[in-house]
């Protein structure tokens, strides 16, 4: 699976939850971290390997360490649930 595919379905099951609005204050909020959340998930790896599949562990570090997934990410959330569209 390649990042946008990845990026596309993480968009589309938060927007399916009700939870776009949320994600993407959150991801606009801690932008700046981000790298730092993409290592840190790297070093707790091992242990997350116990509760999820490695390639979700793979593309979610991937993802947080690129600024440019990471908005594209923003973008599809907000075209897909309607975000900052006017009235």
């Amino acid at each position: 699976m390649n990042a946008n595919t990845f990026v596309d379905q993480f968009a589309r099951k938060i927007s399916q939850m009700g939870l776009a609005t949320p994600a993407i204050l959150l991801l606009e909020a801690h932008k700046p971290v981000a790298f730092l959340g993409s290592q840190l998930a790297l070093i707790a790896q091992p242990t997350l390997e116990f509760f999820l599949p490695r390639p979700l562990i793979q593309h979610t570090v991937d993802l947080l360490a690129d600024a440019d997934q990471i908005e594209r990410l923003i973008v599809t959330l907000e075209h897909g649930s309607g975000v900052g569209e006017k009235r």
